[in-house]
């Protein structure tokens, strides 16, 4: 199992905007692929959370294959979107793991 993890520092004033749109949208629209099988929302503790508020959004899909055709035909779409509604009010590094146990 491949697990995609997005870690994500979101800036105070549209946290909650952020959150719901999350929620309501963009983890919807990536599930809609049809390439992940699940994913978790977390909130990291223990982190400074003076400039943004940090989560990991973590996508769980079958195999590097699914995972590929993911990048190819829908990340630059999704991603688009991301960038154009939250603009310079996030910074985001991604992460590729394999799940061994």
């Amino acid at each position: 199992m491949i697990l995609y993890n997005v870690t994500v520092k979101i800036e105070h004033s549209i946290h909650e905007d952020w959150v719901q749109w999350m929620k309501a949208v963009h983890i919807p629209d990536v599930l809609g692929t049809g390439l992940f099988t699940e994913h978790k929302l977390c909130h990291l503790l223990g982190v400074d959370e003076s400039d943004g508020i940090t989560y990991a959004v973590q996508y769980f899909c079958p195999n590097m294959e699914s995972f590929q055709l993911y990048q190819q035909q829908h990340a630059p779409r999704l991603q688009k979107e991301y960038a154009e509604r939250y603009k310079d009010k996030y910074v985001a590094f991604r992460t590729l793991m394999e799940v061994v146990s």
